[in-house]
């Protein structure tokens, strides 16, 4: 082997390259993807692996922590849908609160999965091949915890689920299309529906090669039922790549359709911090920040914990970084553009509400957001940080901290100063609040960990298909 060095980089990596044909002069002087020069089935053999071997203790002490979160949660859940959602702390006039906060919150979560697999894949980015599996498994994962709090702040989910129908009633009364709540079910549902179908379509392949290594029977079955007869034949992989850039192309538009939907409801309603125009671009701007971040947060872990490490490189967590700290800056910029259009409206009642915002009683929450939100991530321009697992690990909590504090602090700030000053009230949530956000964190790590230990973590075919020498070169000639 003959490790190469380049003097703008701090490290070094091995460019022998593998398979039959030699890597071309761009590929040998730029930072490759996987490290040393693993052969295809060694791909296969430590994705499979994961699923094949034995659970460690480690894992099963994190599914019991992970797995009692979400225990409390449901119970939670439980109380409030048999005693009303009046053990909740929402008030006159904070009426909405806890659960939309988690729901926004959540939703933003949901964003960075389809990004990574369906744009980054129309822009042939090689380096989505380590991350692309799990983010869109984090996507589907972040949607279920989402649709649990529209479900249940109704109150008694068993009768709204009738009245959320597009059906009239008796007295010929509709639900109001014109709504944004109402878009919000096409939405998100529609996101849901095409994020599930593209991450089971990338699926196929990998379950078949499980199938094809099955020992039990039991198990066996079941892969075969899973990866749809799939054999591998040319006729197949044309067919799946077809189908895979189709779904692509449907979930790019919905990336951008969904959080812009959920802004709306805030957006055209006539609340003093909700009506501006800035809200859908600034809400998907910081449902990219907040899904990335997300993400860093479950690779670096599965990485260590799974040992990925030669396929998850510090090039990945560097892009993964760069991303989060330029939507970092536009989630910034758009802080900075509220107060500006606040003062330059003209409006006293938008005056208040962010002069109220940045020093009134919630002031400990803006600027524990802002601290998360803007000033942290800009630790990112410095490469060692970038490239500093422990330390990204870090910043990536603090930005999931910092992203649910924003939707608090739109919500919350927004509505305990009413017009009558009669009426101001605090937020204090209670410990059935807490409780169910706990409990939809342990849902969603649970669904995860589940997911990593029996499912391929790695979309096998296309981590082999950027190995060193994996495409052919011709360089020499």
């Amino acid at each position: 082997m003959s490790p190469t060095h380049d003097r703008t980089r701090h490290d070094s990596w091995n460019v022998d390259g593998g398979g039959s044909v030699s890597l071309d002069t761009a590929s040998r002087h730029r930072e490759p993807l996987v490290h040393g020069t693993p052969k295809a089935a060694d791909v296969t053999d430590l994705v499979a692996g994961i699923v094949e071997r034995k659970p460690s203790k480690a894992y099963f002490l994190a599914l019991t922590i992970t797995g009692s979160m979400a225990g409390i949660g449901i119970l939670a859940i439980l109380y409030t849908v048999f005693t009303g959602i009046g053990v909740w702390g929402n008030n006159q006039p904070v009426g909405w609160a806890w659960d939309i906060t988690n729901f926004v919150f959540w939703i933003g979560i949901g964003h960075a999965g389809t990004l990574i697999s369906a744009i980054l894949f129309l822009f042939r980015q090689n380096w989505r091949t380590a991350i692309n599996r799990a983010a869109e498994a984090m996507t589907i994962f972040a949607v279920i915890c989402a649709l649990i709090f529209p479900i249940i702040h109704t109150g008694r989910p068993w009768v709204a689920v009738y009245w959320l129908l597009p059906l009239p009633n008796q007295m010929q009364m509709w639900v109001n299309f014109r709504s944004p709540l109402l878009w919000d079910v096409f939405a998100v549902s529609t996101y849901f529906t095409v994020s599930l179908l593209f991450w089971f379509v990338g699926l196929v392949p990998d379950l078949a090669t499980l199938r094809n290594r099955a020992k039990n029977k039991i198990a066996a079955w079941v892969l075969t039922l899973l990866s749809l007869g799939w054999t591998g034949a040319n006729r197949h992989w044309h067919r799946y790549e077809k189908a895979y850039l189709i779904l692509a192309g449907l979930s790019t538009p919905l990336v951008l359709s969904v959080h812009t939907i959920v802004s709306f409801d805030f957006a055209v309603s006539i609340i003093p911090g909700w009506h501006t125009t800035i809200f859908p671009p600034y809400f998907v701007a910081g449902a990219i920040f907040s899904g990335f971040a997300m993400v860093l947060t479950l690779m670096i872990l599965a990485r260590t914990l799974l040992g990925l490490e030669q396929f998850l490189t510090l090039k990945h967590i560097e892009n993964m970084n760069k991303i989060l700290m330029a939507t970092g800056l536009m989630v910034g910029y758009a802080y900075g553009v509220e107060f500006f259009i606040a003062w330059y409206s003209g409006n006293p009642y938008e005056k208040f509400i962010f002069i109220n915002r940045a020093f009134g009683p919630y002031a400990w929450a803006y600027w524990t957001m802002v601290s998360c939100n803007v000033f942290i991530p800009q630790l990112f321009w410095f490469r060692r940080i970038r490239r500093n697992l422990a330390i990204t690990w870090v910043i990536s909590i603090f930005v999931n901290i910092g992203m649910w504090f924003e939707r608090f602090v739109i919500i919350a700030t927004s509505l305990h100063r009413d017009f009558l000053p009669s009426s101001w009230g605090y937020f204090i949530p209670t410990w059935i609040d807490a409780s169910i956000f706990i409990g939809t964190i342990g849902i969603f790590l649970t669904l995860f960990l589940l997911f990593a230990k029996w499912l391929p973590v790695l979309a096998i075919s296309e981590v082999k298909a950027i190995l060193p020498g994996a495409q052919p070169s011709h360089g020499k000639h």
